[in-house]
């Protein structure tokens, strides 16, 4: 009897269950694209800030060591280096697969044909590396400084064989007349050699003034077989919270409950933790502008989300809400006689609750495919890649549209428990 009057219920008032199904349909999909957008941005806002460059530098723990005390930056001057032979290692610790792209570098002064001295860097471009795990990865600046606009030329290319070639900064391109495709002769106190220009550079601030070249040469011209300056890390975090400032300053002064929650977390602190110990003699800092604008940036992107989501909840409540009360009035001389004839107001609101929870799960459902589909369209139009269905929002969408269903059904709840039969049959 019970579910005979439910579907009958169901089936008289079709077009206001349908509006209510649509009501709650909305704002599930809103929620659910919201909450599936919000636990996968992490991922694509760091993808995103990886174009403009490394969040973190590694450099010789005696350099850094000079350069606070004395201000003597580069290996150069403190006679400092880091092994090249080490670098397979960043690819073997804990948070590997959060490391995007890394690159090495080696910097000596060299003079050219006319005597002025340049700043030469020795780096990779596109370096195909063999790791210590046994896979592969190509790795260098080509990606880490993918802003880099090329003016004249193209982009060095180590795997096509330019192994005698060099890219030259804008300014000091225009400053000694150097075209792409012309042969410059660079010189040190340790060899000479003659150079093809692949391209010429725009990098936007002082790179603009120097010379790169793959790593082997810059290493024979500085006498520096095996070594390196420094390396730069470009890699995938997590927003730092009080545990990873505290950390950042002393990781001994965690308990040991907090040392592995930190340990195991991708903060920029933890991962630079990570390096020095497969570093040797290394000192990893992160690049704080970097780090703390991802961190802010994807902090108010996951805010924005919740509040639409919230927002578009409590829309629905209240839509639900409107709907539920006109239907109680369109029934209340029906709900009038089934107290009359001896129904109790528990059972009268478990009916109309019944009738709106089921319009609700069909809303939900539909809502939940069709806020999915929407996500994909965030996705694809704002970071160009599909977004990863998370299992953990269907039942966050499903709680949600049983509170809202609730939530908006307690003011007509309310109406018909005040509902006095001998008024309502007489029409008053």
């Amino acid at each position: 009897m019970f579910l005979r009057m439910i579907f009958r219920a169901l089936f008289r008032q079709k077009v206001k269950m349908l509006m209510i199904a649509f009501t709650i349909a909305l704002g599930a999909s809103l929620a659910t694209a919201m909450l599936n957008v919000m636990l996968d941005v992490g991922d694509k806002v760091n993808q995103e800030l990886k174009t403009y460059g490394a969040n973190i530098t590694v450099v010789p723990k005696q350099a850094s060591v000079l350069n606070d005390i004395y201000g003597l930056g580069s290996s150069e001057e403190s006679g400092a280096y880091l092994k090249e032979d080490e670098l397979g290692k960043i690819k073997t610790i804990f948070w590997a697969f959060n490391i995007v792209d890394f690159a090495p570098f080696i910097d000596t002064h060299a003079k050219l044909d006319d005597g002025n001295e340049i700043l030469l860097i020795g780096t990779w471009f596109d370096h195909h590396l063999e790791l210590p795990t046994g896979e592969t990865l190509n790795t260098g600046v080509t990606n880490l400084r993918s802003w880099w606009e090329i003016t004249d030329g193209k982009w060095l290319d180590e795997q096509a064989g330019d192994k005698n070639a060099v890219m030259v900064g804008k300014v000091l391109a225009e400053n000694e007349g150097i075209k792409a495709g012309d042969k410059i002769k660079l010189e040190t106190r340790y060899a000479a050699e003659e150079l093809t220009v692949a391209g010429i550079f725009d990098a936007g601030g002082d790179e603009d003034e120097n010379i790169y070249a793959p790593m082997d040469i810059v290493q024979k011209l500085s006498d520096t077989d095996g070594l390196l300056t420094s390396i730069e890390v470009s890699a995938l975090t997590t927003p730092d919270n009080d545990l990873a400032r505290k950390a950042a300053k002393d990781p001994k002064s965690l308990g040991a409950d907090d040392y592995e929650t930190w340990y195991c977390t991708a903060y920029v602190s933890s991962i630079c933790y990570q390096i020095q110990e497969v570093i040797t003699d290394s000192v990893a800092s992160p690049v704080r502008q970097v780090a703390e604008s991802e961190g802010a940036i994807l902090q108010k992107t996951q805010l924005l989300m919740i509040l639409i989501t919230i927002l578009s909840m409590l829309g629905s409540a209240l839509g639900i809400s409107n709907l539920v009360t006109a239907s109680v009035m369109e029934r209340s001389r029906e709900i009038g006689l089934i107290k009359a004839i001896g129904a109790h107001d528990g059972e009268i609101s478990s009916l109309i609750l019944t009738e709106i929870i089921i319009t609700a799960v069909i809303g939900g459902f539909v809502g939940y495919f069709a806020g999915f589909g929407f996500a994909q369209v965030i996705g694809h139009t704002v970071f160009g890649s599909a977004v990863e269905m998370k299992v953990i929002v269907i039942p966050i969408v499903a709680i949600l549209v049983i509170l809202v269903t609730l939530g908006g059904s307690i003011p007509a709840i309310r109406m018909l428990l005040r509902l006095r039969p001998a008024e309502v049959l007489h029409g008053r």
